[in-house]
């Protein structure tokens, strides 16, 4: 891949990354990528065309694509953990192939121990001494860190530290 290669990917909005990526897949004819960028880009245009409704006329931005995004994977977890108890591995395996295409689009996720670490630095900076601190607690890790920390993970760690 070239430098002009290169740089033009760095620019390139996250829409346009999953255009791409789509239209590669239609032509290896992968029908698993096909029907999940399928799904993906619907989940996108759905949003843009709620925001038409709402009088804005400007598209998502790389933000807005990432919560949709991170929600359509949040919703086929949840498939797959029913698929995983009721013992339909077919249906499992699908679900985590589609799980693994959304992941290729968000940004990498801490590990539990760094996010562990920020929750640790974020209470001291703070000033948190108890549960009555939460709110300011995951106000102040939204800021900072809304794109790289699972927050469905902080509220747990967050507790445990403040009750030690």
């Amino acid at each position: 891949m070239s430098k002009v290669d290169c740089y033009f990917l760095q620019i390139m909005t996250l829409r346009d990354k999953i255009n791409e990526q789509f239209n590669t897949a239609l032509r290896s004819k992968n029908k698993t990528l096909v029907s999940t960028f399928r799904l993906i880009l619907a989940a996108i245009k759905e949003y843009d065309i709620a925001k038409k409704t709402e009088g804005k006329k400007e598209q998502a931005n790389d933000q807005e694509i990432i919560k949709i995004l991170r929600k359509m994977k949040k919703q086929r977890q949840e498939s797959a953990d029913l698929y995983k108890k009721g013992g339909r591995q077919e249906l499992l395996s699908v679900e985590e192939a589609e799980i693994k295409v959304i992941d290729t689009f968000l940004p990498k996720q801490l590990s539990e121990e760094e996010t562990k670490k920020i929750c640790k630095e974020t209470i001291q900076s703070v000033g948190a001494s108890s549960i009555k601190d939460m709110g300011k607690i995951m106000s102040s890790l939204k800021q900072k860190y809304s794109d790289s920390i699972d927050f469905s993970k902080v509220n747990v760690i967050v507790k445990g530290l403040l009750n030690q």
